[in-house]
């Protein structure tokens, strides 16, 4: 009696299994997300490490020794070519400039009496009055006079190109970073560096791309037409697209790598000199392949596969071979064809043979 009643329960409990999990609840199907196989156009990239570098950077330094006087600009501001940023104090300078201009004037006025002293012994040996050898003297004497007036006035412009220092300008518009040194502090040639300046927009970013990958590259897209991402440290893609203007002329021996140089606009600032970025080279266009949504591929020991939505609501497991993958999306080489639905959501849920609920799922970003 007892053998028979747990062989009773056994049948009993292997039918039940057999039954889909909404028949077993005597509940609706179970409700899942499903989307559909797309066919579209999927460009092929490549991915390196880049840096991001300012297109010019220019190290401010002190160009005369002075004490550095009151800083005109505050720490990240953006500043235009020629403005003021520093100044160093001019009166030492300006007294120089006072002292070569009297200088000048003394070698003006000597040469001015040369002059007349010259004219004066030239009519007196033109009238037999004077000898050859005064109006030598007095020849030599004019000669010195100038050649004092020219030196003075080179002494002059010295001085004025050394007052000129203490205004120290940016030579290019961009952004300023930090002061190195503050007011008061004496400064000079060996100093070092007071600021940076660096024009950030456009920035370029540098990359190394091996031979192999460039050979690659022009027997793929023989025409040139590619363009450039960068995807920053967050993993997020750079809004602004870029385009590649640069390659070395020289290959670095020690890495078989080539330079690259792709240009970005970063008007938001977002790309900052020396940051490190990984930078996307895609062709323009790309081939049709089928693709789906990467929430929807399961992997057990067998390999990839996902839950297919047929006509009836019915779901079948269907092994797949999938190839590149991107941006929430996956390269579908065999197993789905365009239009079929695929589960995306909801997959712990259901098993394959059970009737479901599907409801479409939001397209994917593309």
């Amino acid at each position: 009696m007892t053998r028979g009643w747990f062989s009773f329960a056994f049948f009993a409990f292997s039918a039940l299994a057999g039954l889909p999990a909404y028949a077993q609840q005597g509940g609706p199907p179970p409700a899942v997300l499903v989307q559909p196989a797309e066919l579209r156009s999927m460009a092929k990239q490549a991915e390196f490490v880049g840096r991001a570098e300012a297109l010019e950077k220019v190290d401010l330094r002190a160009r005369v020794t002075g004490f550095l006087g009151p800083r005109l600009f505050k720490d990240g501001d953006d500043v235009k070519e020629g403005q003021v940023v520093f100044t160093i104090e001019k009166e030492p300078f300006e007294a120089a400039v006072d002292q070569r201009k009297a200088q000048l004037a003394s070698a003006q006025a000597t040469l001015a009496n040369a002059d007349q002293q010259l004219a004066r012994t030239a009519e007196l040996a033109r009238k037999g009055n004077a000898p050859v050898a005064q109006l030598d003297q007095r020849t030599a004497e004019q000669g010195q006079a100038k050649a004092a007036v020219m030196e003075a006035e080179a002494n002059l412009r010295d001085a004025q190109i050394q007052l000129s220092y203490t205004d120290i300008k940016s030579p290019i518009s961009g952004r300023i970073g930090r002061a190195a040194v503050s007011p008061g502090n004496l400064v000079g040639p060996d100093t070092g560096v007071l600021a940076t300046v660096v024009q950030e927009d456009p920035m370029q970013v540098l990359f190394s791309v091996t031979q192999r990958e460039l050979l690659d590259a022009r027997e793929t897209e023989p025409t040139g037409k590619v363009r450039a991402r960068v995807r920053l440290a967050d993993g997020s893609l750079y809004s602004e697209r870029g385009r590649i203007d640069f390659l070395d002329v020289q290959v670095n021996p020690r890495t078989d790598g080539q330079l690259v140089r792709a240009m970005f606009p970063n008007p938001d600032d977002i790309l900052t000199n020396g940051q490190t970025v990984r930078v996307i080279i895609e062709e323009k266009g790309g081939d049709k392949v089928v693709v789906i949504p990467q929430s929807a591929i399961a992997i057990d020991q067998t390999g990839s596969y996902v839950f297919v939505v047929g006509q009836d609501d019915k779901v079948e497991q269907r092994r797949l071979r999938v190839g590149t993958q991107r941006e929430g999306l996956a390269v579908v080489q065999e197993g789905i064809e365009p239009g079929e639905r695929v589960v995306v959501q909801g997959q712990q849920r259901i098993r394959a043979g059970i009737t479901v609920a599907p409801q479409l799922a939001p397209a994917p970003a593309g």
